[in-house]
């Protein structure tokens, strides 16, 4: 049930995101009674985030991506779920919380704190303008903001950025991207692979301008004019910022919570904070942080026995990512941080296989586009664990 009075509860988890519902359905296969309460500032209902990028193709609006509501997800799974709320602050050692409707204490914490959308510095009258997509309210907003207009200007050319895109110029959009790398997804593809999933999403319409950054945002009239740092200019209706995201820490921090670029955790996903928990795109495992689904749901199945007395490591095997970019679809899974070896890349009908190889020819990632994609299961099989 959804409640307005917080109580003591066995396991309180701070955020109802993927991470933080999928944390408690893997508790529940494992235990029905436990007491468990669920805070967010959102309103607690569930959604498919990655819908986000793909609703406006889909025919979608924003209400229509709500699977569940809060008090739906409440009955669902046995729990409080405390909507609307902020917590301000952890007590580690009353093992409590503040939030805006009274303390609340519990024996064990898991933040499930999510990430913000990186906003970079820009001149202009019309800065406070930009928007980003982080959750629904913020779709909501663009999908309004966007209503009866015919121009899109992106920051950002990396998997947010290349997905919206996508989307909008099936909308009938028209859309500029603006990236300060030569190339998209320039963190997960190779040159030959990106230049391909370029030139299919310049077909369907998407303007490119990279090697540049926005500098100024100023409204004039009814349109905004974005000036870039190679001294051109483009005019738009709307501009949307998708140039990354910065792991939530603030709250942690304040707590005393060991950061990095993400919450650090060790394999059992507990913090420097006794019985205090992280994962999701906020958490950072062994220098790792993954913000997308298939970790997360990793996460989840490891940290609900030991939420429960199990104590169990996590381990990730290797997790390609799916791209939704209709105009070529791409699944990538890069090969880690620091990998020796080089990217082969062959031109297969209707697609692009490229293989990022060791010096000895193990196979330690792969971009697949197109009819590629079909070799997914397999040569993901072939892969080395990313977290044994």
């Amino acid at each position: 049930m959804t409640q307005n009075t917080p109580q003591s509860s066995s396991i309180v988890i701070i955020g109802s995101g993927l991470a933080g519902f999928t944390l408690v359905r893997e508790i529940r296969k494992l235990d029905k009674a436990i007491s468990i309460t669920l805070i967010t500032r959102e309103p607690g209902y569930f959604y498919s985030k990655p819908m986000l990028s793909t609703a406006l193709a889909s025919k979608k609006e924003s209400a229509q991506l709500i699977s569940t509501t809060a008090e739906g997800m409440a009955t669902q799974l046995a729990i409080n779920i405390l909507s609307e709320t902020e917590v301000s602050a952890i007590d580690t050692t009353a093992q409590s919380l503040q939030t805006s409707k009274g303390a609340i204490s519990y024996a064990k914490l898991v933040l499930t704190l999510g990430a913000d959308q990186i906003r970079i510095p820009l001149e202009g009258n019309a800065a406070d303008e930009v928007l980003t997509v982080n959750d629904l309210e913020d779709y909501a907003k663009f999908r309004n903001a966007i209503a009866s207009k015919k121009k899109v200007a992106i920051l950002g050319a990396g998997l947010i950025g290349c997905e919206f895109a996508n989307d909008l110029v099936l909308g009938d959009y028209e859309v500029d991207v603006i990236d300060l790398a030569p190339q998209v997804l320039g963190r997960l593809l190779p040159e030959a692979a990106a230049k391909e999933l370029q030139d299919k999403l310049s077909d369907a319409g998407v303007r490119w301008h990279f090697s540049t950054t926005a500098k100024a945002i100023n409204r004039n009239g009814d349109a905004i004019q974005i000036s870039l740092a190679n001294g051109e200019a483009i005019s738009c209706d709307v501009v949307l910022s998708a140039v990354g995201l910065k792991p939530r820490l603030d709250l942690a921090k304040a707590a005393g919570i060991k950061t990095g670029v993400g919450i650090q955790v060790n394999r059992e996903l507990e913090t420097s904070e006794k019985n205090i928990y992280s994962l999701g795109d906020c958490a950072e495992v062994e220098g790792l942080v993954l913000p997308y689904v298939m970790p997360i749901m990793q996460a989840a199945r490891a940290l609900a026995p030991t939420l429960l007395g199990q104590v169990t490591a996590l381990s990730y095997p290797a997790m390609p990512v799916m791209i939704k970019t209709p105009a070529l679809p791409t699944v990538v899974s890069p090969p880690a941080k620091d990998s020796e070896g080089q990217w082969k890349t062959t031109g297969i009908d209707g697609g692009i296989e490229a293989r990022f190889e060791s010096p000895d020819g193990k196979l330690l990632g792969f971009a697949l586009l197109g009819t590629a994609t079909a070799q997914r299961a397999a040569l993901s099989k072939e892969l080395p664990p990313l977290l044994q």
